[in-house]
C-alpha cells in the first residue's frame, strides 16, 4: 500500500522546472527528543509552510559528527506540516544493509528527497568518541539509491533472491566543494563529482564558501563537462562565532580568509552585532548565483528566522539586476589558490580557458615507480608472470599452505602499505596507497570535501589527503584522470582476513 498516493514532489518539481529559481533551507537539530531547539525548528517550518517562499527544508544528520534527534523524525513531521523536507543520508553511522533498511523505511514513509553525503568524522557522543562506519561512500550510496529507485533486484544467492521489488521515487542529490586550494585537492572533487553525476545524482548542492570566482567555476565545469544536473548554491549565514572557527580551521570544508574573518569583526561592533549586513551579503551572493545560472540556493546559518529568509529573497530580488558588479565585490580567495579557468580580468570571474595544470609535474617517485611495474608484471592478464602467478595461488587456495601464505602476503604489504587485510584490495585503484589504513573515512571513490590545504580533516598536519598523494603520484605519469573514470564496488567483507592475490586469481 502506498501511503503518500497524492502527494506531489514540489522541490522536484521546482528544481527541475528552469523557469523556477529554487530556495532551500537548512534545519540542524540538536541533541534530545522534546528540546526547545526542536520546537524552534517545527515553528520555523510551520511558518515556511504557509509563506510558500521555500521548496524544501534541508535536515542535517549528526551534524559536526554529535549525536542529534533523527532527521527522519523531523522529515515526518514537516511533511504533515506540508512542506518537503530534504532529508541527508550519511555513510558514518550506517553499514550497507542498515542504509539499504533505511531507505526502504524512508519509501514507506513517504520521504523522497535525499541529500546524500560522506558525513561529518564522528565525535564525542556517550562516553567518549563513536566508532566510525563508512562501509560505503557516497558515490556507492548513490548507487544503492539509484538502484532502489528503478526497482532493486535482489541478487539470485541471497535470501528471497531473484525478486525485483517495487521501484521507489527517490530525487537524490549530491554535493561539491570547489572552495579548495591546492590543485589536488580541487581536481579530485570535480573528478568524484563526475563520479556522482554517472552514479545516478540527481543534482548537486555546493559546500559553504565565499568566493564568486569559485561559484562561477563549478557551474562553468559543469556545464563544459557535460554534468548536465540541477545545481544550488550554498549561501551560508554565520554568526561572527561561527566566522571564528571557520577562521581556525575547525569546521571541516570551511575557508574563512582573513580579508573576510577582519570584515566580520569590524561588522560586530555595530549595535546589531552585524546582522543585517550579514543578510545584506547574503542577499547579494544570492543575486550572485541567480545570474551565474545556478537553479536555486540553498540557504543555512544558526539562529535564522523566516522573517531573515524573506528579507534576503527580497533584497536579492533588488540586487539580481547588479548582480555582476556584486560578483567583482565577493571576492575573498585564498592566497595562491589554484583555480581550474584562467581569470576574466573584466569581470572578476572566469573564462572558458582551462588553467595549464601541465606546468608543473610531480616527481616521479622511486618507490610508485617500483610498485606499478611489480603490479603490471603480476597482475596484469599481458603482465610475463601473471599466468605462472595464477596457476600457483590457485594450488594454494585451500591447502594448507593457505594460511601461511596469507600471512606472509599481509608481512609484505603491511610493511609496504600498511596493509589491514581486508583481502578486497583497490591498492592499485589509489595509486598504492591503502584507503582502509590512510584514510579516515576509508574512501574508495575520491576525497571527502573536509581537507585542508591538502591535509585530512581528522588528522590536519599530521596526514595528508591519500586522493591528493594519489593524484600526485598519477599526475607524474599523466594518469590523473583515472581517478575520475572508474567506479570502485564496495568492499566484499566476506574476504576480510583472507590473502587478496589468492582471491584474485581465484575469481
Amino acid at each position: 500500500m502506498n501511503i503518500h498516493p497524492n502527494k506531489k514532489n514540489r522541490f522536484k518539481i521546482s528544481l527541475l522546472n528552469k523557469k523556477e529559481f529554487t530556495i532551500t533551507c537548512e534545519l540542524v537539530p540538536g541533541r534530545g527528543s522534546g528540546s526547545k531547539a526542536q520546537d524552534k525548528l517545527l515553528a520555523f517550518a510551520e511558518k515556511a509552510a504557509l509563506r510558500k517562499q521555500i521548496q524544501a527544508l534541508s535536515i542535517t544528520e549528526n551534524a559536526g559528527g554529535h549525536p542529534a534527534l533523527s532527521p527522519d523524525v523531523l522529515g515526518r513531521e514537516i511533511i504533515r506540516l506540508g512542506i518537503d523536507p530534504l532529508v541527508h543520508l550519511t555513510c558514518k553511522d550506517r553499514n550497507r544493509n542498515q542504509l539499504e533498511s533505511r531507505l526502504f523505511a524512508h519509501g514507506r514513509e513517504g520521504i523522497h528527497n535525499l541529500l546524500v553525503m560522506g558525513g561529518d568524522y564522528p565525535r564525542y557522543g556517550f562516553k567518549g568518541f563513536a566508532k566510525p562506519v563508512f562501509d560505503l561512500d557516497t558515490v556507492q550510496l548513490i548507487k544503492m539509491v539509484d538502484e532502489i529507485t528503478k526497482g532493486f533486484e535482489i541478487e539470485k544467492n541471497a535470501p528471497g533472491g531473484g525478486v525485483k521489488l517495487s521501484p521507489i521515487p527517490f530525487f537524490k542529490g549530491c554535493v561539491i566543494s570547489p572552495f579548495k586550494k591546492l590543485e589536488a585537492e580541487l581536481m579530485t572533487q570535480y573528478f568524484k563529482l563526475h563520479k556522482k553525476v554517472v552514479a545516478g545524482a540527481d543534482f548537486v548542492i555546493t559546500q559553504v564558501g565565499f568566493d564568486a570566482r569559485k561559484f562561477d567555476e563549478v557551474i562553468r565545469y559543469m556545464r563544459q563537462n557535460g554534468l548536465n544536473v540541477p545545481i544550488l548554491g550554498n549561501v551560508y549565514i554565520p554568526s561572527k562565532a561561527v566566522v571564528s572557527v571557520m577562521h581556525q580551521g575547525l569546521v571541516p570544508g570551511c575557508v574563512v580568509t582573513d580579508k573576510l574573518m577582519l570584515m566580520y569583526e569590524e561588522e560586530s561592533r555595530l549595535p546589531d552585532k552585524g546582522k543585517k549586513n550579514r543578510l545584506i551579503r547574503a542577499a547579494g551572493l544570492l543575486a550572485i548565483l541567480r545570474g551565474l545560472g545556478f537553479d536555486g540556493v540553498h540557504i543555512g546559518g544558526s539562529g535564522l528566522t523566516c522573517e531573515d529568509i524573506e528579507f534576503v529573497l527580497e533584497k536579492g530580488e533588488k540586487f539580481y539586476p547588479d548582480w555582476r558588479q556584486l560578483a567583482r565585490e565577493f571576492s575573498f580567495p585564498q592566497e595562491n589558490g589554484f583555480y581550474y579557468y584562467e581569470p576574466d580580468h573584466k569581470t572578476g570571474l572566469n573564462t572558458d580557458v582551462p588553467t595549464d595544470r601541465h606546468k608543473s609535474i610531480p616527481e616521479r617517485s622511486a618507490g610508485y615507480r617500483f610498485n606499478r611495474q611489480v603490479h603490471k608484471m603480476v597482475f596484469d592478464e599481458k603482465g610475463w608472470l601473471y599466468r605462472p602467478a595464477r596457476t600457483i595461488f590457485r594450488k594454494i587456495s585451500g591447502t594448507s599452505l593457505e594460511k601461511l601464505f596469507t600471512q606472509f602476503e599481509y608481512l609484505i604489504k603491511f610493511i609496504g602499505f600498511e596493509c589491514r587485510m581486508c583481502g578486497d584490495c583497490t591498492l592499485s585503484e589509489t595509486a598504492f596507497l591503502c584507503p582502509q589504513s590512510q584514510c579516515a573515512k576509508y574512501l574508495l571513490n575520491g576525497p571527502c570535501g573536509g581537507s585542508r590545504n591538502g591535509w585530512c580533516e581528522v588528522y590536519p598536519f599530521v596526514r595528508r589527503c591519500i586522493y591528493v598523494r594519489a593524484y600526485e603520484r598519477l599526475k607524474s605519469f599523466g594518469e590523473e584522470e583515472r581517478l575520475r573514470d572508474n567506479i570502485v564496488l564496495p568492499v566484499d567483507w566476506s574476504l576480510n582476513r583472507k590473502s587478496s592475490w589468492i582471491n584474485y586469481f581465484s575469481a
